[in-house]
Formats: C-alpha cells, structure tokens, sequence
C-alpha cells in the first residue's frame, strides 16, 4: 500500500513494475504561461501517462474542470491504463502544484493505492533522474470506479456548513485574492472570502524544494491559521486544484474527515445571494 506521499528514490525503484502506473498531472494557470502537454513531450518520467485535468472532467458543468461522473472517469482513466489495484503516482512540473488535484480524483472515485511525488519533476530533475520524449502508451484496462460522495462538497452543502458552523473552511488561494485587496483573475468574480474560513495559501505547506514540510509544521501551518483541526474540514480554492494541497496535507496527518469545495471561488463569487466577506 501506499500514499499519500511517496519519495523519488522510491519511485525510481519501481519504475518497470507491472503494477505501477506514473502520471503526469502538470496543470498550470494561464498567468504561468506554460504549456503542460508541451513540457509532457519535452521530457517526463519513465512509462509516465499525460492527465488532463481539463479533458477529464465534467462537460456539461460551466465550471472548470469539475469532478466527472464516475462512468466518465474510469473511462478516462481505462483508457491511459490505469485499473483496479494499480499503485498510481502522480507528479507536475511545478513541484507541488496539480499533482494533488490528480489524487484528490483518484481518491473521491475510491482509488487507495494512490500517492503524490514529493517535490515532483523538479525534485526529479534535481536528483539527475531518468528522463523520456516518447510516450508511454498502455493497453487499456478496466477501472471500477467505487464513488466517495464524503470527499466532495457542492455549493449547497458548504453555505449550510457555514450557516451552522458544522465544519472548518480552508482557502487556499494567496492572501490578496483572500481578504480580497487582490481582484480574481476570472472576470465577473467578486472579491474576498467566505464567513468564517481560513487562509492557508499553499506556500505555508511547502518547502523551498517543492516537497511537503515536515508533519509538525503542517500542522503548525493549520493552527496558526486559526483552522479548528478538530471539526471536518472542507478545503477551497479558485477552481478546485490547489484546495486538494491542504487535503493531501491533512492526509499526511492522519486526518480523515476532510472534502474539497470543488466549485470553489469559481462559483462562489459568481453567485451573488452567497455572502461574500473582505479584509
């Protein structure tokens, strides 16, 4: 078994094993300006399959990149060769960045044997590993999708935590954008946070490196935040990519009882009758 973290010496190891499957799950905001599939084919790990984060989602919601019906997942994810009792890693060229998202997926549609490279492509590349152009193509197999409803929370659901103070909400976007001194990069979002959640930008879980900080300072990062460990937490962000960081931190702690918004600010500061608070 493993997850939630797995090192690079370790995958290394493995590469070659019948049952590992490795993905590349680079997903990157606009103002980056890169190109995922480009630096995909430009250089990966060795028998790694390219996921869209884009593709594989739900087409039929406005929003972007939604969690996709399980039916629409397994035959996604059949289709790049994972299937029932792989052990699946997933890394970005970021360090830690959307690889979490590609997890929070696997994990929501019931995937256990799932993890997350620490430090990612760029730990990778700094330990002189292996590298490959060409892809991976794998036979197609059968994924069984066996859904986690408690892993997602919709709108609904989260105004009715708020409203009943029933759970702690976690926002992982950067400060301004938070206390709303920032504008939202998506046109027509207002600016700000929701009532009663707390701000832990993704650089509070992160070392220098890429990789996860230490289990301590996670959970220092969480306190010092004012986050209640000892409620369920629900995990935002702007679309839904980064909010799987803190869950994946919370994961490391051993905390179970935990979902991410997957419409987050997105939605929330679209719709105009959900309060909306600054500063």
């Amino acid at each position: 078994m493993i997850g939630p973290l797995v090192e690079t010496g370790w995958l290394e190891s493995q590469l070659g094993a019948a049952d590992l499957r490795v993905i590349d799950g680079s997903w990157y905001l606009p103002a980056m300006e890169r190109d995922a599939g480009a630096e995909y084919a430009q250089g990966h790990i060795p028998g790694a399959v390219f996921f869209d984060i884009d593709a594989i989602s739900d087409p039929q919601s406005p929003l972007p990149h939604m969690l996709p019906s399980p039916p629409d997942f397994a035959a996604a994810v059949g289709a790049l060769g994972i299937g029932d009792g792989d052990r699946i890693v997933a890394y970005d060229g970021a360090g830690l960045f959307s690889a979490a998202r590609v997890w929070w997926m696997f994990r929501a549609m019931g995937a256990k044997n799932v993890a997350v490279l620490n430090g990612g492509l760029g730990a990778w590349n700094a330990e002189r590993r292996p590298l490959v152009t060409h892809a991976a193509p794998l036979a197609p197999r059968t994924f069984i999708p066996r859904p986690r409803p408690d892993w997602v929370q919709d709108v609904s659901a989260v105004k009715k935590a708020i409203d009943e103070g029933s759970a702690s909400i976690v926002d992982a976007r950067p400060r301004g954008r938070f206390s709303g001194a920032v504008p939202e990069p998506r046109p027509g979002l207002r600016s700000g946070h929701m009532p009663e959640s707390r701000n832990t930008p993704i650089e509070v879980f992160l070392q220098s490196d890429g990789r996860l900080k230490p289990p301590e300072e996670l959970k220092a990062a969480f306190n010092d935040a004012g986050v209640d460990l000892a409620r369920p937490i629900v995990t935002t962000c702007g679309s839904g990519i980064t909010a799987a960081i803190p869950i994946l931190a919370l994961a490391v702690l051993g905390y179970r009882d935990v979902a991410l918004y997957d419409g987050s600010w997105t939605e929330w500061g679209g719709v105009a009758e959900m309060p909306v608070e600054s500063g």
